[in-house]
Order: structure tokens, then C-alpha cells, then sequence
């Protein structure tokens, strides 16, 4: 079976085969996956001492609810200012969210 390619502009180019080659995560990538989810677990920790749901905290931070659920999974990048206000909503620093992690 022949592999669409992508054209630098948008195109598709239809019977060729592909020559790309799987990129593989480099050690830094490798790093920043494991601070988005440790991250991501202490962030889940916090929520639930405080007694606090997945939606409501979202709702409280202002973003959705499977956002949210990203950014606990470690499966996204998040802005330090999500961070700082997920933070703040759960009475704690960003300081006390990255120690021990970065």
C-alpha cells in the first residue's frame, strides 16, 4: 500500500511512498515528559486532599475539563501561567508545584 506525502504546502502527493523515519524522543523530551507528569501527579494530589472533582477545579482555573485531564496525565505542554493558577486555586505556590520536580 503506498503512504500519502505530505507537500510543503499542504498538498498531498498520492503514489509515492514514504521515506521518513521515525523521530526518536531525545533525552531532554524524555525529561520534559517526566516533569509533565510528575507535574501532572502532584497536581492530582492536591486535588483530592482538598476534596475537589477534575471539573471543578478546571472550572475554577478557567479552563475545560479534558484540558484538565491533560495536563494531569502529563500528555500536554502547559503555559507557567496555567500553572501559577492551577497553582493558586489549590492554595499553593508554584514554587511548592515544582520542588523536588524541576
Amino acid at each position: 500500500m503506498l503512504a500519502r506525502i505530505a507537500h510543503p504546502f499542504g498538498r498531498h502527493v498520492a503514489g509515492q511512498k514514504s521515506t521518513a523515519t521515525p523521530i526518536q524522543n531525545s533525552p531532554s523530551e524524555s525529561r520534559r515528559a517526566a516533569v509533565q507528569k510528575a507535574l501532572g501527579k502532584r497536581i492530582i494530589e492536591w486535588r483530592k486532599s482538598q476534596g475537589l472533582s477534575q471539573r471543578a477545579l478546571a472550572g475554577m482555573c478557567g479552563i475545560h475539563r479534558s484540558r484538565m485531564g491533560q495536563v494531569e496525565r502529563g500528555e500536554s505542554n502547559v503555559l507557567l501561567n496555567t500553572l501559577i493558577v492551577i497553582a493558586n486555586k489549590l492554595d499553593r505556590t508554584i514554587s511548592q508545584l515544582f520542588r523536588d520536580i524541576a
